[in-house]
């Protein structure tokens, strides 16, 4: 059922969840692979580097003090998640300021990221 609700989600992503996908996707950003509505048993993430363990939610207004969320974070957190929770208005507007903060926060990964090889072609 995850699946199935991911894939509904991938079709009706918010202005904010699209713009935010296309500077994330194809390891533009920095290398980084990051796949939407990404689940981890019961949620669904936004958006999640799995080899950062970096999920990143863009949320509008409804998220503000929403206990649901805290649970959800703590959550992903005692699973080993780092949460970044972005507005949807900061996302549309100053999105060089976004990107600055998801790069930050994936560069203070604990462990060296190690690239991965280009395949060899034949």
């Amino acid at each position: 059922m995850p699946n199935r609700n991911a894939r509904v989600l991938r079709k009706t992503m918010t202005d904010a969840e699209r713009r935010l996908w296309s500077i994330l996707r194809g390891r533009r950003l920095a290398g980084y692979k990051f796949r939407r509505q990404h689940p981890v048993n019961p949620y669904i993430l936004d958006f999640a580097c799995v080899e950062c363990r970096l999920a990143v939610e863009a949320d509008g207004g409804q998220h503000a003090g929403n206990e649901a969320d805290r649970r959800r974070v703590a959550l992903l957190r005692a699973r080993g998640w780092r949460v970044l929770r972005l507005w949807n208005n900061d996302i549309l507007a100053n999105i060089d300021g976004v990107v600055g903060i998801i790069l930050r926060t994936l560069e203070s990964t604990k462990t060296p990221r190690i690239p991965k090889p280009s395949p060899s072609r034949p």
